[in-house]
């Protein structure tokens, strides 16, 4: 199982910047996905979720109507569109597969990290 994610930048404060998450390896459908970031010296957080075919989405608090998550079963990809960036958004955004859930325990399989980088 692979998952690369990419689209990663630096923009400034309101810009907006679509991550993507190729997935391989596994029957993509099947899985739900997850998007975490990390900033420097705190924990992983949850960002969104979208659950396998017709399963729903879920955003974290501090991302809801900024953040989308969308999946493309054709391509065996998921994104996360990013509205309104702020710098307290600055993470390193991963990708994961396995669940829905806002626990990053709750995943089995993780890509290698993006970052985001969002200037004042």
């Amino acid at each position: 199982v692979q998952l690369q994610a990419s689209g990663g930048g630096w923009v400034q404060a309101g810009d907006s910047l679509r991550l993507s998450c190729a997935a391989s390896g596994y029957t993509f459908r099947w899985y739900d996905m997850g998007w975490f970031r990390q900033a420097p010296g705190a924990e992983r957080e949850f960002v969104a979720a979208s659950g396998r075919s017709g399963g729903g989405t879920f955003y974290a608090d501090s991302v809801k109507g900024r953040f989308t998550i969308s999946r493309d079963h054709a391509r065996n990809t998921v994104h996360l569109q990013m509205r309104r960036l702020q710098p307290e958004d600055t993470a390193v955004y991963y990708c994961a597969a396995g669940s829905a859930r806002d626990d990053p325990r709750a995943y089995e399989y993780w890509g290698q990290g993006t970052l985001v980088t969002v200037s004042s």
